[in-house]
């Protein structure tokens, strides 16, 4: 369909178009010579393009809030002698996050044709500074599908995605990783290790013509329980296993000593905000201000997010025989975490069986990793990882999905998150030092790495371990 036919189609019938996948008669508009950006905003398709963009920069800032949740519910699940560090470490993911997708990433997970390896690596570069046509600047298609939106508005809603997979090891890794060899590291994994994982599947890659011809159904990964949680979980894995616990957390005989968190009250700041974010996190996801499936996306969220908190605190209280805060939590956010593949495809009472199992799951997978000493004082190994996994697999379960192809594919990019992630770690802590001094971690990195601390007034100088 050529771009003058479709300017001049009815509104219902441009509502419509704007919910197509790209390819359905993106690509034959994007090469169609275009009217000036000024006809075009003077044409029909004007309104529909307008609320579309609007409602994914909205979505985007939505996005930009789950970072506070994040920094948030760290401090609050770490002691407060570490708490200037952690929200240091939260203040660079995002700022060099975005800055080195837009250098590189973005061009790398979204090549078009530009695949070194076809399907599976490409060679990335800087975004474009400028547009010269209306094509390019109204019309530009997202390789993940859906239109209406400026480039521009493209790129910052999945800078903030690239920018989250380096904030869920933050996390894990917190209170014992020396910030320099995490900056390292945190700038790797956003601008190298997930635009290769991402563009897989969202990029145009082997996941979706490669798998459908094996198994019948492409991979289905609608806002990222793969390509962002499954990826930042078991990344978080690898850095933990070259790191090492924190001091004190395992004795000698192989006991577990729990290390307190400083501010309970953080962690459900945190956890709410997270919650409050994933709205824009999944219904932005969309790519379109469409009402009917952005509502659908929207509710199936909710009702996975609360029912996973749910099922958390049943299950916690049962096997902890204590109702636990940061285990209700950590359920809430892994029932996000479980829906965030199929919020598109699954209906409201299979949403509620996703992060319902997703909240059983998080409990039990917080316990096995204390069990076997892998040390993580925020459970992102389990909310992300597992859970990233579950939702994945629940697409072929409760959605439309085939599970063999949501098996390879999680499996996949999980494998090489955690084998990136461990290299990439590994060789930070051979050139420059993973982890910071005995006396430092006993002191706090507060003082140790950035000579402040968070509670002056409050806080007690000197070691308090």
């Amino acid at each position: 369909m050529k771009l003058e036919t479709i300017l001049k189609l009815p509104p219902v019938l441009l509502l419509a178009c704007a919910t197509l996948p790209a390819g359905a008669y993106a690509q034959e508009a994007v090469q169609a010579s275009a009217p000036s950006y000024q006809d075009f905003m003077a044409s029909s398709a004007a309104p529909m393009f307008a609320l579309n963009n609007l409602w994914i920069l909205i979505a985007t800032a939505l996005i930009f809030i789950m970072h506070l949740g994040f920094a948030t519910i760290e401090i609050g699940l770490t002691q407060s002698k570490n708490t200037v560090n952690i929200l240091f470490k939260n203040v660079f993911v995002v700022c060099m996050g975005v800055f080195v997708y837009a250098l590189w990433g973005y061009n790398a997970m979204y090549p078009g044709q530009g695949w070194l390896i076809p399907g599976v690596l490409a060679i990335g570069g800087p975004i474009p500074d400028h547009f010269s046509s209306a094509t390019d600047i109204a019309l530009k298609m997202t390789p993940a599908g859906g239109s209406g939106l400026t480039f521009w508005t493209n790129f910052i809603f999945q800078a903030l995605f690239a920018a989250t997979a380096s904030t869920i090891v933050s996390g894990a890794v917190a209170e014992r990783v020396r910030l320099s060899s995490f900056m390292v590291y945190a700038t790797v994994l956003s601008m190298v290790l997930y635009p290769i994982a991402g563009g897989w599947g969202w990029g145009g890659g082997w996941m979706n013509s490669g798998l459908e011809s094996v198994f019948g159904k492409p991979f289905h990964d609608f806002a990222g329980s793969t390509f962002v949680h499954a990826f930042g979980g078991w990344a978080s894995l690898a850095a933990v296993l070259v790191l090492g616990p924190r001091l004190g957390k395992f004795t000698a005989d192989g006991r577990i000593k729990p290390i307190l968190g400083h501010s309970m009250p953080m962690v459900l700041v945190g956890g709410f905000l997270l919650f409050f974010g994933w709205f824009g996190f999944n219904g932005g996801s969309v790519m379109s201000a469409d009402p009917q499936t952005v509502s659908r996306v929207v509710v199936t969220t909710a009702l996975a997010g609360f029912c996973g908190g749910l099922t958390s605190i049943i299950a916690a209280w049962r096997i902890l025989r204590k109702p636990d805060l940061s285990m209700s939590v950590n359920g809430m956010l892994a029932g996000l975490v479980g829906i965030t593949a199929g919020a598109d495809v699954t209906g409201v009472w299979g949403a509620c069986a996703v992060g319902g199992i997703a909240g059983v799951l998080v409990v039990l997978a917080v316990i096995f990793f204390d069990r076997i000493q892998v040390d993580d004082p925020v459970g992102a190994i389990s909310v992300h990882g597992v859970c990233g996994v579950w939702g994945t697999l629940a697409v072929g379960i409760f959605g439309d999905g085939s599970f063999l192809t949501q098996l390879v594919g999680v499996v996949a990019v999980s494998v090489f998150a955690f084998c990136g992630s461990f290299a990439t770690a590994w060789l930070v802590n051979k050139a420059m030092g993973y982890r910071v001094s005995r006396e430092e971690e006993r002191t706090g990195l507060d003082v140790g790495e950035h000579g402040q601390v968070a509670y002056p007034d409050f806080q007690e100088a000197g070691p308090s371990l």
